[in-house]
C-alpha cells in the first residue's frame, strides 16, 4: 500500500511538471495575424499587446531636431511600423514579458524584421539588439540621428507620470 501511495505521488509529481512544462511552451508559442501599430515600437494583436523586443522607438509625444527643424519623430515612428504591418500577416516569436506585462517580442512581416528596419530607418534605437543597423543609421544620418535627440529611455524619464502609451 505504501508503495502504490509513492507511485501515485511520483506519477502527480510527473503530471504536475508536464503540465507546467506545457503551459511554459504555450506561453512561448508564436503569434500571427493582423496588428495595429500603437506606437513605433507597441503592437495590439488578438487583444495582447506586443512590445517588440530589442530596439526604443521615440514616444508619441516626443519631437526630434532635423535640418534646425523640429519634427515628430514618435508619430513618424508609428506611421512607419503601421505602414511596414499594413494588411499583411505579422508573426512574432515571444521571448517574455516587461515590467508592464505586454509580451515582449521579436516580429516580422514577410520575413523582414521589423523592429532591425525601423532601427535601419533610424526610427528607433538599439535596446540590446540591433546594433549594426543603428550604426548604419547613424552614418547615413537617417531618422532621429540627422540631428540632435534625446533617446527615448531619457525622454519618457523626464515626462515620468504624464500619461503615455
Amino acid at each position: 500500500m505504501a508503495g502504490l501511495r509513492s507511485l501515485d505521488l511520483l506519477a502527480a509529481i510527473v503530471i504536475i511538471g508536464s503540465l507546467a512544462g506545457l503551459a511554459f511552451v504555450l506561453r512561448e508559442e508564436r503569434i500571427a495575424g493582423g496588428a495595429v501599430a500603437i506606437d513605433g515600437d507597441t503592437l495590439v494583436m488578438d487583444g495582447r499587446r506586443i512590445r517588440l523586443r530589442g530596439m526604443d522607438a521615440p514616444e508619441l509625444a516626443q519631437t526630434c531636431r532635423r535640418d534646425a527643424q523640429v519634427w515628430r519623430c514618435g508619430e513618424e515612428a508609428r506611421a512607419a511600423l503601421r505602414a511596414l504591418i499594413a494588411n499583411r500577416t505579422v508573426d512574432c516569436a515571444p521571448k517574455g514579458r516587461d515590467r508592464y506585462e505586454r509580451v515582449l517580442a521579436i516580429c516580422g512581416v514577410d520575413g523582414t524584421d521589423v523592429g532591425a528596419e525601423l532601427v535601419r530607418r533610424g526610427l528607433a534605437v538599439s535596446f540590446g539588439a540591433y546594433l549594426d543597423e543603428e550604426r548604419e543609421a547613424r552614418a547615413a544620418r537617417r531618422g532621429v540621428w540627422a540631428g540632435p535627440f534625446e533617446t527615448p529611455q531619457a525622454w519618457r524619464r523626464r515626462h515620468e507620470g504624464e500619461g503615455r502609451t
